[in-house]
């Protein structure tokens, strides 16, 4: 049997033999097909040492990739037969790079390897015939490198592990209280000062630990387009991330006029080196406004439209203590005829939401941003549950479903005392697998404006890519078939039967390198001991 994850929506029954490709095995590449055609020529060479050159579809022994708009955009027909080879047939450009990838499981863990394990292998594919395609169109992870700041080949290499478990989505959080890692070249101090702590808490924000190793790092313009295009590459679009007004202590120890100067010294502070709710935010005075005005026109440079049509403004976590207590921001409630702060904060929003709107760009945010009235326009990433989504896909928003008590891949894995800064509840495998982005009762129209769903990775407790890996692997494997694969018949996935098809898929991990979580408990150098985290007992509240 086919040991694939996701799972796809039709396999037919694997032959006895195979297609076994060699020195002599050609690469056809259709119109409109040569990004795969490089991607899966590059791989291949690398695994297999094959040439893979040039072929036309008049022989066999090929690999060929085509197009049929006819199908659905991302989905693929992928057919192995001893008369012409391997053939992947996709809706578009993205549905032949998900066949790519099918294709590259059928090959087995060698073939996610950089280099030839074992010279001369000819590796094979039973004959077979799958068609497949996606159940949500938005399938993403979130990762914030604001906490701790993960270097750009490690954002790349991210990036491919999405394209593996055909996830489309990268939503990149860059700027947040402990960090900004985006460079703003007409405001250099966001990087100069805002990208830097002298120090770290080192664990839960109750630990009594510190790392006393000043923290930081940004990518530099180049950086980003070379992160934007290799995403484009692998057909993932990604989501930036500027959080406002709240989150927002890093930018304000940078440029202290942004901050709410009437109630506290913003010149005293510096980027934070703790976790949780800051009470620093934003002041919403038109300083503010047309400071980032300037950011986000940088930023849209920097994010094509066609790569990233969303922007993500945040919007969450925004106390409003330092707005009530504020003459100046009192004063322009008054002067907006608004009837208290959260309304203010909804001003805030959709001032952006036009600006964006204006510039052919569509803001997203947390779930807060419907507080005090959504933007029109905005769609929602919700995230305190399920509520929040379907107030806004009931209102005709739409909306992005991650639950924290879902799919918050920095929650733990299990319950036992050797798991690395416990935090919050326990998200087992299982867990994750049984997550059901549309939530029971949600009209037909509501459910429409689901785009999809996401997991995200908060990076408080990662100080490195090692931690990363352990958070999110396996657990993404399991959301990866969530996002991409329809419910069966019965409403219910079968968790035995991926469980069999991950044993294969820790393989492919493995070949990868990726760091991952094992089914019985961290390894001895996974371990934290004596680092607070945050165990709390029970279950999750409900969604």
């Amino acid at each position: 049997m086919h040991e694939l994850i996701p799972a796809p929506l039709h396999t037919g029954d694997p032959g006895r033999c195979g297609f076994v490709l060699d020195a002599a095995t050609t690469l056809t590449a259709g119109p409109g097909t040569e990004g795969t055609e490089r991607w899966l020529r590059t791989t291949l060479q690398a695994a297999f040492g094959l040439p893979l050159a040039p072929g036309t579809d008049e022989g066999g022994n090929t690999v060929e990739l085509r197009i049929d708009p006819s199908l659905e955009p991302e989905g693929y027909r992928l057919g192995v037969s001893p008369t012409w080879g391997v053939r992947i047939t996709g809706g578009s450009a993205a549905g032949v790079f998900w066949g790519a990838q099918t294709l590259r499981q059928l090959l087995g863990p060698e073939a996610f390897r950089r280099a030839p394990v074992s010279p001369g292998t000819r590796p094979g594919v039973p004959y077979t015939e799958i068609e497949d395609g996606p159940r949500f169109g938005w399938r993403g992870l979130m990762l914030d490198v604001a906490r701790h700041f993960m270097p750009k080949d490690d954002v790349l290499r991210m990036l491919d592990l999405l394209a593996a478990h055909k996830l489309n989505v990268f939503h990149f959080h860059l700027t947040d209280d402990q960090g900004w890692r985006v460079e703003i070249k007409r405001h250099p101090r966001l990087t100069e000062t805002g990208a830097w702590r002298a120090r770290t808490k080192h664990g839960h924000r109750a630990s009594e630990l510190w790392d006393e190793t000043p923290h930081g790092g940004f990518y530099t313009q180049d950086d980003i387009r070379e992160i934007v295009a290799y995403a484009a590459e692998r057909h993932i679009r990604v989501v930036p991330e500027i959080d406002i007004p709240g989150h927002s202590q890093a930018a304000i120890s940078a440029y202290p006029e942004l901050g709410n100067t009437d109630v506290i010294d913003t010149s005293a502070l510096s980027v934070w080196d703790t976790w949780g709710v800051n009470p620093n935010v934003l002041a919403p005075t038109d300083t503010t406004l047309r400071f980032f005005e300037g950011v986000f026109e940088e930023l849209l440079d920097l994010f094509p439209a066609d790569v990233s049509p969303f922007i993500h403004v945040g919007g969450d976590e925004c106390p409003k203590d330092q707005w009530k207590a504020s003459p100046a921001a009192q004063a322009r409630m008054a002067e907006l005829g608004l009837a208290d702060e959260d309304e203010l904060q909804s001003w805030f929003i959709r001032h952006f939401d036009r600006w964006l709107t204006d510039r052919g760009r569509r803001l997203i945010g947390w779930d807060e941003i419907l507080e005090g009235g959504l933007a029109e326009g905005a769609a929602v990433t919700s995230w305190r549950g399920y509520a929040g989504g379907i107030a806004a896909a009931e209102a005709g928003h739409d909306v992005v479903m991650c639950p924290l008590q879902q799919v918050y891949l920095d929650y733990r894995q299990d319950g036992g005392p050797d798991e690395p800064m416990p935090i919050g509840y326990v998200r087992t495998l299982e867990d994750v697998y049984r997550f059901e982005p549309l939530p029971p009762g949600l009209s037909e129209e509501a459910a429409r404006h689901v785009m999809g769903t996401q997991a995200n990775v908060w990076t408080e407790v990662m100080q490195d890519r090692a931690r990363v890996d352990y958070q999110v692997f396996p657990r993404l494997a399991a959301f990866a078939e969530v996002a991409w694969s329809r419910l069966p018949a019965s409403g219910e996935r079968d968790f035995g039967d991926f469980e069999r098809r991950m044993n294969a898929h820790y393989a492919r991990l493995d070949a990868l390198g990726v760091a991952y979580r094992p089914p019985a408990g961290p390894h001895p150098w996974q371990r934290r001991p004596g680092v607070q985290g945050r165990p709390i007992e029970g279950p999750p509240p409900t969604v």
